[in-house]
């Protein structure tokens, strides 16, 4: 960024802030709107809590990343705060509660912590709201934790919800091999090239191999709205709750918190935590996604047993499918989720393994 473009820059994160900051304005005399710390784990960790009833339903987004705070695309979901109350949490390492401690302060990240923070998050909101149960939704790396909350403590939730769900070490190799395609079809050779030296085996890689393959996606053309350039960092740059600190806590936590889950990440399988579950199951994918493919999360869910559970492919989305398409993912909750929170008896679906498409 040059002197002379600065000015202009800067001008254009205002407006762009204050037009957020307009949309996300609630007016509903049964509002709720509460955002700060909580003890979580033995540390205060950031919430964000947003609806236009607070007697609707509690939606709780678990984020990717690792450490990616999702609290930067609320304007992106802010329809879906007329149904929902939107929880956003930026977890032990993420976002501002990295921004508050920093690496000396955060305590050891491993799934496990995470998935009890989890729990505790979960029993803070149904205290808080007066609720009995609530919506997961558990988004990329998010699904790891998700799915096993979901497995371990089924009557917490009125259903799971996965989307851009990890699955096992067969999507880190599908993932490469359709980036590399891309890239090719790019006639990215720097990308190609690194790609050819890091190899298809992700046992294999290191975490460097694994960030700087991420980073080259990027150059993956789709359909579907690009993750960083379309959406994460327009989102970061016009959030008007995100200051300039902020944002540079946001990268910091990112870095730290994937040399602590890197191993764990890798290794990950979905199938070794079972199969069945005592509770609604959904994923919604989207089509294009090139960090966790279609293809393994369907084949994951063929798989599953729930008292219900249905999949729905997104067209024209990739990774971050529910921020890429809010809407048409909005309308898979309306459809198919929200009913189970007005029922201690959800129906069976006629038919589990039918891919909607939205």
């Amino acid at each position: 960024m040059t002197k002379t473009n600065v000015f202009p820059d800067l001008m254009l994160r205002m407006f762009n802030q204050r037009k957020n900051a307009r949309k996300l304005r609630l007016e509903s005399p049964s509002k709720i709107e509460e955002n700060g710390y909580a003890v979580i784990g033995g540390i205060e960790q950031w919430i964000s809590i947003r609806g236009e009833d607070r007697h609707n339903p509690i939606l709780l987004f678990l984020h990717g990343g690792p450490a990616s705070s999702y609290s930067i695309f609320s304007p992106l979901v802010r329809s879906w705060e007329k149904h929902f109350t939107v929880v956003q949490w930026d977890q032990r390492g993420a976002g501002k509660t990295f921004s508050k401690y920093g690496k000396t302060g955060i305590g050891a990240i491993t799934f496990e912590r995470l998935v009890e923070d989890g729990f505790e998050v979960v029993q803070y909101l149904l205290h808080k709201l007066g609720q009995n149960k609530l919506i997961l939704v558990g988004s990329s790396v998010g699904s790891i934790i998700g799915t096993q909350m979901a497995k371990r403590r089924p009557e917490l939730f009125h259903a799971y919800v996965g989307t851009d769900q990890n699955v096992n070490i067969d999507g880190h190799k599908l993932s490469y091999q359709l980036n590399l395609a891309g890239l090719r079809a790019a006639r990215c050779t720097k990308g190609i090239k690194l790609f050819e030296q890091i190899g298809p085996e992700p046992s294999g890689w290191s975490l460097k191999d694994f960030d700087n393959k991420n980073r080259w996606m990027v150059k993956v053309v789709t359909p579907a709205p690009n993750m960083i350039m379309d959406l994460v960092l327009p989102s970061m740059l016009a959030s008007p709750n995100h200051t300039f600190r902020d944002l540079l806590a946001y990268f910091k936590g990112m870095n730290y918190s994937l040399e602590q889950l890197y191993d764990e990440l890798i290794a990950f399988d979905a199938r070794k935590i079972g199969t069945r579950y005592d509770l609604p199951y959904f994923i919604f994918q989207g089509d294009t996604d090139l960090v966790t493919p279609l293809q393994t999360a369907q084949d994951f869910f063929n798989d599953i047993e729930a008292p219900c559970k249905r999949f729905a492919v997104i067209p024209n989305a990739g990774h971050l499918a529910c921020f890429a398409r809010p809407e048409a993912f909005l309308e898979l909750l309306l459809q198919h989720v929200l009913p189970l929170t007005r029922t201690l008896n959800p129906p069976l679906a006629s038919d589990s393994r039918r891919a909607d498409v939205v």
